[in-house]
C-alpha cells in the first residue's frame, strides 16, 4: 500500500510540474542589436548592379509594392497591400446600437539597405506589421512591431540568392 501511495504522489507531483511549466510564458527571448543584425544581414559576392535589382525584384515577388528606390544611396522601401477586418461580433454590435463598426487594417513594410563595400556587397531587410484601428467612435490607434522570424528572413535571403544567381549568370 505504501508503494502505491508513493507512486501516486510521485504522479501528483509529476503532473503539478507539467501543469506549473505549462503557464510559463511561452514568448520568445529578447534579441540583442547584435543578434537582430545577424538575422537581418547578408553577404554576397556580387556586385551591387546584380543584388540590388534582385532585391528589387524578391519584394516584388513576395508581393510588395515597391514604394521607393533610392540607388545611389542602395535603399528600397516596399509595403504589403492593406488587409482590412472587422469582427462579425463589431458589425452585430454596430448594426444593433448604431454607429460603425471598429476596423482594423494590417500590412507590412518592408526596408533594404544595399551596401558595396570592396568585393562585398551586403544586404539588410528589415519588416515591420503595422496595425491601424478606428472605432465606431472615432478613436484611432496606431501600432508597429519588427518581425523577427528567422525564417521570414531566411526564405527571404534564399530567393534573393536565387534571383543573383539567375542575373550573375547571363
Amino acid at each position: 500500500m505504501k508503494t502505491q501511495a508513493k507512486h501516486i504522489t510521485t504522479a501528483t507531483a509529476a503532473i503539478m510540474l507539467i501543469a506549473a511549466t505549462g503557464c510559463a510564458s511561452t514568448k520568445a527571448p529578447e534579441l540583442t542589436p547584435l543578434e537582430i543584425q545577424s538575422l537581418q544581414t547578408r553577404e554576397y559576392e556580387h556586385p551591387k548592379n546584380v543584388v540590388f535589382p534582385s532585391v528589387i525584384s524578391v519584394f516584388q515577388d513576395l508581393g510588395y509594392t515597391i514604394k521607393s528606390v533610392e540607388t545611389e544611396a542602395g535603399i528600397v522601401t516596399a509595403q504589403s497591400t492593406t488587409k482590412n477586418t472587422t469582427s462579425a461580433g463589431a458589425v452585430f454590435a454596430a448594426a444593433f446600437f448604431g454607429g460603425r463598426a471598429n476596423q482594423t487594417n494590417a500590412k507590412t513594410l518592408a526596408t533594404a539597405s544595399v551596401e558595396e563595400i570592396g568585393d562585398i556587397t551586403k544586404v539588410r531587410l528589415n519588416f515591420v506589421v503595422e496595425n491601424k484601428s478606428s472605432s465606431g467612435w472615432g478613436q484611432n490607434t496606431e501600432q508597429s512591431e519588427a518581425i523577427l522570424d528567422a525564417q521570414i528572413y531566411q526564405n527571404a535571403f534564399e530567393r534573393i540568392e536565387s534571383a543573383i544567381f539567375v542575373r550573375s549568370s547571363n
